[in-house]
């Protein structure tokens, strides 16, 4: 068993897998390799998230597991990559004593020096946050694919209450526009279909002046056969620009990530979301006068600290007007070091759970509704390869980012693009018969109405 055998694991956002890539790259370079194999690494890396405490609490969890491999092996180094590791750093290194290195998202360059002083017998910690550091010159080490996540901004300056995101991975700082589009092209030239640009607020994109729109404008004519989404998007930095520029473009995506989190103005400016439900609506009805068929998901948080019955009826209210394709829904979580954790979390669990069942309950009924009225229209098809259940079916997405299930169909593989015609849906996913292969600049009918 070689010194250098790396096993990684990765939980949370997207992009911690994009950091988990970056992390492979600076340790290729150095002549690690990888393994699929938790009982052949020598080296074990767990790159967390600290958004929400049941993250963290997995990751304690699944520390216990790796300790009887380091029990059974004592040479193994054991890593905390990412958010946890700024946060958390005291506890997992000196009281638990379980983890060998903590190295926070901004010190990854000094990956490879830390696993030579934790192979020397002592501990390896970096946790300090950059004001520059983008990881501009690395390329990312990726399998072979269809789809392809890529950073282009890190940080955050928004300061939500309840968000740790500024404290764990620091201000926001911009990729420069021409190391995007550089790697944009070299996912081309490998046979990537489709990239989704992430960042906390990608919005808030600024390259001397050249802003999220620019960088998007600039991706889509990289290759007109790749898709481009990205996420996640926030209310007060969406801007007209950037909607003409979607709707300008075939290759961009119909689809806009905008969470809302709260209907409550009075929630929301407790949450220092710095827009109110009016503003957003408003957001909501010019992009669909824009952009013909655009489809929108959102986040919703229940239970905020001093949330009423009347706060969430707002919320399933906002829910009803705009009519989300999809959600993402969770119980509000204290997190230390932000301003919501000096609040009193004071609504009851019990209570919490009561109205994120019905926020859940009434997104999936309006995400059926929704999609049972596409049954008898043609939607185009990014495969992307057998189903999960039969190797009978193809699945893909639209350009919505809905799931599609269709018949397998001779000549028809991964990566080609497909018009099938909806013959039934739940609420997550559609299903269809191909009619025909087609190529991308046909797949955008939406766009010219």
């Amino acid at each position: 068993m070689g010194k250098n055998k790396v096993y990684i694991e990765t939980y949370g956002c997207q992009m911690n897998l994009a950091d988990s890539e970056i992390v492979k790259s600076i340790l290729k370079d150095k002549g690690y390799d990888f393994t699929e194999d938790l009982n052949s690494a020598n080296v074990v890396l767990l790159n967390t998230c600290s958004v929400r405490d049941n993250a963290e609490q997995r990751i304690y969890g699944r520390l216990g597991n790796i300790k009887k491999i380091k029990d059974n092996n004592p040479d193994t180094v054991i890593g905390i990559l990412g958010c946890m590791a700024e946060r958390l750093r005291k506890d997992l290194i000196e009281e638990k004593k379980i983890v060998d290195l903590v190295v926070g998202p901004d010190e990854y360059r000094r990956l490879p020096e830390f696993i030579d002083t934790a192979y020397a017998g002592e501990k390896g910690i970096g946790v300090k946050l950059s004001k520059t550091e983008t990881y501009d010159d690395i390329i990312p080490y990726r399998k072979d694919g269809l789809s392809a996540w890529i950073s282009v901004m890190r940080g955050c300056d928004k300061f939500c209450t309840f968000c740790v995101v500024p404290f764990t991975r620091g201000r926001e700082r911009s990729r420069n526009l021409e190391s995007v589009v550089r790697e944009i092209e070299q996912l081309s030239e490998r046979g990537f279909k489709e990239v989704t640009l992430l960042g906390q607020n990608v919005n808030s994109y600024n390259d001397n002046g050249r802003d999220f729109a620019d960088l998007l404008a600039a991706c889509a004519v990289v290759d007109r056969s790749m898709r481009v989404r990205f996420t996640t998007s926030h209310p007060q930095d969406l801007s007209d620009k950037l909607l003409y520029t979607i709707a300008e473009h075939e290759n961009l995506c119909n689809y806009i990530h905008l969470p809302v989190q709260s209907g409550s103005d009075r929630i929301l400016e407790l949450m220092n979301r710095t827009y109110t439900i009016e503003h957003y609506l408003n957001l909501i009805d010019k992009a669909r006068k824009i952009i013909p068929g655009v489809s929108f998901s959102t986040d919703i948080i229940s239970g905020f600290p001093t949330e009423t019955e009347e706060d969430h009826q707002m919320t399933l209210e906002v829910m009803r007007k705009v009519r989300y394709d999809g959600a993402y829904m969770f119980k509000y979580s204290p997190r230390e070091g932000t301003k919501a954790y000096k609040m009193k979390d004071d609504v009851p669990e019990e209570v919490k759970g009561r109205r994120l069942s019905e926020i859940i309950d009434l997104q999936q009924k309006i995400s059926y509704e929704i999609n049972q009225q596409l049954i008898g229209n043609s939607e185009i098809i990014l495969v992307e390869g057998f189903s999960k259940k039969s190797d009978e079916f193809l699945a893909g997405r639209t350009d919505t980012n809905k799931v599609a299930i269709f018949p397998a169909t001779e000549g028809i593989r991964a990566g080609d693009y497909v018009k099938i015609r909806i013959t039934k849906a739940t609420s997550a996913t559609l299903f269809g018969e191909v009619e025909e292969m087609v190529s991308l600049s046909e797949t955008k009918v939406n766009k010219t109405g």
